[in-house]
């Protein structure tokens, strides 16, 4: 269960859940166990508050108690037939808390599919109950707390808690869903409505899952669970134009057909059911005739009377039946060839994982005693898995008429259509390994230090097209080999087309056009096709006319400009010189006293009886 802080309301309800659970149950299996345990998130940031108040208390909270610290994943009570301590060790859970929205849901999935013993798990029916209101985090999100490392996808309780959340990555959903697959666990997620849709995507993935919507309190989970104990029958897609029906008597011996001959409940280990018989239906469409086709249930196979015990087979270890070895105790694998008590599960399931990956064999194939055993593939028995790791396969190239690269590859493992890696390599697991160390690229087409394509065809395309360069009897022999087709214009060239890669030149002949020419190349280079066209690019002659007249308006120009420059020296030098002399004619200074010999000509008298008016 989640115990994020959101839900609250619902652990004070799954407190009373443990005894209802057991009373309702005894009316179906006389064995049923229960257990519980709890899960937050990650502890470092940012799922959580690193604060240190916050890590004692990630509510901020005293009343009516405080949140506990936050945790991964908490193993509380393993599976158990009192119902009493269930409800007593789940009283005393208290509710956490973290930033993130989303939870560490994965991380506790994984821990109770892988530790069977702490949990408790039994080989009878198992159901995996999973409670909360908020999505979950999965692999490579943990890179945002800085943990990288991949998770492992083993056991690491320690004191019944998780150690190794701030270690390892959340795990993938399909790492989950095949560690769930392989212990054989239902899953019921008991989720609320605004992620429902969430979950329900995982029921494509996980085996035999069942999603349900928390009401205002957990107590529908109990009939999740119940319901968890019917059976259903179920088939594979039909093909077109088929169908297929079921007739049911189950434990009060009532026939049921249609939707109802599917489903039995109430049923406990140890029960038969009757099975009535099931047909299917042939019919072509738009006529009324049809094939019924009656199906009879074989419950053993007749070929047991030939069993064979210690078969060589079987490395004597087991007995041959039915075409299969039944291995003894002690002994595992298609042929017994494996010795349990020297690998456990564990060890043998991560020799059949690529580079540390989540999945075992590349999810295309079984692993049998640390080997992957690869499947055929669902579309035709042609195609097929292979590979250390069941990476590789032979249906991956381009299809044409339900036919790999038109039926004219000529290996099964053919990287491309046409001549496989251009004839330069060989083809591992879908991808070109180069034999000459000088080419490259995924099809080995690609040679850095091999010359230009565009030069080392030039001399050969002048002498042959233009009669330039080499001698004829030289070009003869030197270019004999070449299949040149001759063009008129640039534009007449071919373009790419149909997967083939041309090659377009452009260079220069002896009178300095520009040679126009496209190179294909096919059968790595054993012949080449060159499209040549023969109207070349030469540069126009001069134009006199504009260079006469370039040439006169630079001159004129040039003297308009000496002339402008001289104006403006000379009206800069009489400035200063006008300026010069203006300064000198101030500093000049003149002689202003009387000369001593010198008598005025003007002689004043006054008359002495004049008087003023």
């Amino acid at each position: 269960m989640d115990l994020s802080f959101s839900m609250e309301n619902d652990l004070v309800n799954v407190k009373q859940l443990g005894t209802d659970l057991m009373e309702e149950m005894r009316n179906i299996t006389r064995d049923f166990r229960m257990g519980f345990g709890a899960f937050v998130d990650k502890t470092v940031m940012p799922y959580i508050s690193t604060a240190e108040s916050m890590l004692l208390n990630p509510c901020k909270r005293q009343q009516p108690q405080a949140c506990a610290p936050a945790f991964s994943f908490r193993h509380v009570l393993s599976l158990t037939q009192n119902g009493s301590l269930f409800s007593e060790l789940v009283g005393r859970q208290q509710i956490s808390g973290n930033l993130d929205s989303p939870e560490g849901g994965l991380d506790a999935l994984m821990q109770v599919a892988t530790c069977e013993d702490a949990i408790g798990w039994r080989n009878v029916t198992r159901l995996l109950v999973f409670s909360t209101d908020a999505g979950f985090h999965f692999a490579g999100d943990g890179k945002l707390g800085g943990i990288v490392l991949p998770n492992d996808g083993k056991c690491h309780l320690e004191n019944n808690m998780y150690t190794m959340g701030i270690h390892h990555d959340y795990p993938s959903i399909a790492h989950v869903a095949q560690k769930l697959r392989q212990k054989n666990i239902q899953t019921i997620f008991a989720v609320t409505e605004d992620v429902q849709h969430l979950y329900e995507s995982l029921k494509e993935m996980f085996p035999k899952c069942a999603v349900g919507t928390l009401s205002n309190n957990s107590h529908n989970i109990l009939q999740l669970i119940v319901d968890a104990y019917n059976v259903i029958m179920d088939h594979s897609t039909l093909p077109e134009g088929y169908q297929i029906e079921f007739s049911s008597s189950c434990k009060d011996h009532v026939l049921r057909t249609g939707e109802n001959g599917k489903r039995c409940s109430n049923i406990s280990i140890g029960d038969e059911v009757g099975s009535g018989e099931s047909h299917i239906i042939i019919k072509p469409q738009g006529f009324s005739e049809k094939v019924k086709v009656i199906l009879q249930p074989v419950c053993q196979c007749h070929c047991f009377q030939h069993r064979v015990a210690d078969s060589p087979s079987c490395n004597s270890k087991g007995a041959l039946e039915c075409g299969a070895c039944r291995c003894k105790v002690g002994h595992a694998g298609t042929f017994c060839e494996c010795d349990e008590s020297m690998l456990d599960q564990e060890d043998m399931s991560g020799l059949c994982r690529r580079d540390n990956a989540s999945e075992v064999c590349s999810a295309h194939g079984d692993c049998v005693c640390g080997e992957c055993v690869c499947h055929k593939s669902r579309r035709s028995p042609e195609h097929a898995y292979y590979g250390k790791y069941c990476e590789c396969d032979n249906f991956r190239c381009d299809q044409f008429q339900g036919l790999l690269c038109g039926g004219r590859n000529w290996l099964n493992d053919a990287s491309a259509c046409g001549l496989l890696c251009n004839g330069r390599g060989h083809c591992v697991c879908g991808t070109c390994v180069c034999t000459d160390s000088r080419f490259q690229g995924p099809t080995c087409e690609i040679c850095p230090s091999c010359p230009d394509i565009c030069s080392a065809y030039r001399d050969c395309v002048l002498c042959w097209a233009f009669r330039q360069g080499r001698g004829e009897e030289e070009c003869e022999r030197d270019c004999g080999h070449l299949n040149l087709t001759l063009l008129g214009e640039p534009s007449h060239l071919p373009q790419e087309r149909d997967g083939h890669v041309f090659h377009r030149c452009k260079e220069k002949d002896t009178d300095g056009c520009w040679v126009h020419f496209v190179h294909q190349a096919e059968h790595g280079d054993q012949s080449a096709y060159i499209f040549v066209a023969l109207e070349r690019e030469c540069p126009a002659g001069p134009d006199v006319v504009l260079i006469t007249a370039l040439v006169s308006g630079s001159i004129v120009l040039l003297g308009l400009v000496l002339l402008l420059v001289w104006k403006l020296f000379t009206t800069i030098h009489d400035r200063r010189e006008f300026a010069r002399f203006q300064r000198e004619l101030d500093k000049a200074k003149w002689d202003m006293d009387d000369n001593p010999i010198y008598k005025s000509a003007i002689t004043t008298v006054l008359n002495p009886k004049f008087k003023a008016q």
